[in-house]
């Protein structure tokens, strides 16, 4: 089997088996575990902000409508209270007046009072000022017809030496009236009534309430931009919680799945190992085939010949690969170049195994739609100095702009894939080839191939292989080329 960075990707198999993790398709998504919580509740955010909003602007109606009921009822409370008092002292300053008191009783009065009642009722602003004698018959009136008549309302507590203040319907409408005793020589001899009339209260009650509504609406409008504001700060923070609880229940579901997988993967090895202890070569080939799809690992003639002088670990890639493209009608080209097999052999470690498995199951990806048309050309040249590995294909490629990001661990164009609800890592692959072979002193390069697809160019130097802990025991020189 080839070695190399195996994940659940279900490429090339059912999802149950361990294959080569890549990086390269025609779509674009983040890691599984990370980018599809983000990518939800930016989904859900809008939609959930706006309501929010609305559920804040319709509180804040709600509380401007209520803050007018009470500043309508305070002020409403407010104008009475004043006009009551407003009126009262109208009608005491009035009851009090020499002229007045000289006046009532006599036979002349309402000469002599019509003209002081017109006076203060203009000069006090109330709508009107009646004088009565001591039975309750009025001396003065707004209107002419009504003098000389009995009083419409109950004129018995001012004639009894009290002062009254109450609302009252007389013939000029309902009306806020105050009526006070006329005294003269301790003796009431008549009443002062001074009244405004309730629709003149009603219009200054509303005059006082369109001077409060501007201050109402600005507070509200402010207080809905404040909340907005904090929503969308807590929002955000609440947005972060979220992501945090659902990777960490992916990782941990994940987790819970990666180990069943470990623990199968772990079994099949013990069985392949017994097969091969006990020398069944065939039984093994035939256990394998009930695990991959691939009817054999058998590479053709030619690349039998091009891989006859190369390590195992070579081989098995490879073949593993060639069959893959086979199955597709596809075609695998190899080149293994090496001054000493026994150097080859050396310094082809298990990081060389990961980068070429995995450069090598990209391209054999990139190429499968393809079918006969389908090619993937691989060249290892090995040296003292440390292993250049190169991978065409004739693939779609990788555009530019993305070939600066396609090595970022994360980073990958290929679509989400599930298994058993959990969603599968991605845009592992080329990230961690380019860290081993920086690692090893050299680097990964993509460009394009001649093959019309993509080029990966992968060096690891002997030199850095120490350098990184790497297992190399290979002389060392200086750093291959890509």
């Amino acid at each position: 089997m080839p070695s190399g960075l195996y994940g659940l990707c279900g490429h090339g198999g059912p999802p149950e088996q361990p294959v080569l993790l890549d990086d390269r398709c025609t779509g674009r998504c983040w890691n599984g575990m990370a980018n599809e919580p983000r990518a939800q509740l930016r989904a859900l955010r809008g939609p959930r902000v706006l309501t929010l909003v609305a559920v804040q602007f319709s509180i804040v109606v709600i509380c401007m409508l209520a803050t007018l009921l009470v500043a309508l009822q305070v002020q409403h409370t407010s104008i009475r209270e004043e006009t009551g008092e407003r009126t009262l002292a109208v009608a005491m300053s009035l009851a009090e007046l020499p002229a007045v008191v000289d006046a009532v009783g006599e036979p002349d009065a309402g000469d002599t009072l019509q003209p002081i009642a017109d006076l203060v009722a203009e000069s006090a602003g109330v709508d009107y000022v009646v004088i009565t004698d001591d039975e309750g018959i009025r001396i003065t009136h707004p209107v002419p017809e009504r003098r000389g008549e009995m009083v419409s309302t109950d004129p018995s507590v001012a004639l009894g030496g009290e002062t009254f203040v109450g609302s009252e319907v007389g013939t000029v409408g309902p009306t806020l009236r105050a009526k006070v005793p006329v005294w003269r020589d301790g003796v009431v001899v008549g009443t002062a009534s001074v009244g405004i009339l309730e629709s003149s209260i009603s219009a200054q009650l509303e005059d006082r309430i369109w001077q409060v509504v501007p201050w109402v609406i600005g507070a509200g409008l402010f207080g809905l931009a404040c909340a907005a504001g904090v929503s969308l700060v807590l929002g955000r923070r609440f947005d972060h919680l979220a992501v945090a609880a659902q990777e960490l229940e992916t990782q941990r579901r994940l987790s819970a799945a990666l180990r069943e997988q470990t623990h199968e993967f772990s079994n099949r090895l013990h069985v392949l190992f017994g097969l091969i202890e006990v020398d069944e070569r065939g039984e093994a080939l035939e256990y394998i085939r009930t695990l991959t799809p691939v009817d054999s690992l058998a590479a053709d003639p030619e690349l039998e010949q091009a891989l006859s002088d190369a390590p195992v670990r070579i081989r098995a890639i490879l073949a593993a690969a060639s069959a893959r493209l086979c199955e597709h009608g596809g075609q695998l080209h190899a080149d293994v170049e090496s001054d000493d097999r026994a150097v080859l052999e050396l310094i082809f470690d298990d990081d060389a195994a990961t980068v070429l498995s995995n450069l090598v199951g990209n391209a054999t990806e990139a190429v499968e739609a393809q079918g006969a048309r389908g090619i993937v050309r691989v060249a290892v040249e090995a040296a003292p100095s440390g292993l250049r590995m190169q991978v065409d294909d004739s693939g779609p490629g990788v555009p530019e702009e993305l070939r600066s990001q396609i090595t970022e661990v994360g980073f990958s164009t290929k679509e989400t894939q599930t298994m058993g609800g959990l969603a599968i890592p991605r845009g592992v692959g080329l990230g961690l080839v380019r860290r081993l072979a920086r690692e090893h002193g050299g680097d990964l390069v993509i460009s394009d191939s001649e093959l019309g697809g993509a080029r990966f160019v992968a060096t690891l130097s002997s030199a850095g292989a120490s350098g990184a802990g790497g297992s190399s025991e290979a002389p060392t020189a200086g750093r291959i080329a890509p």
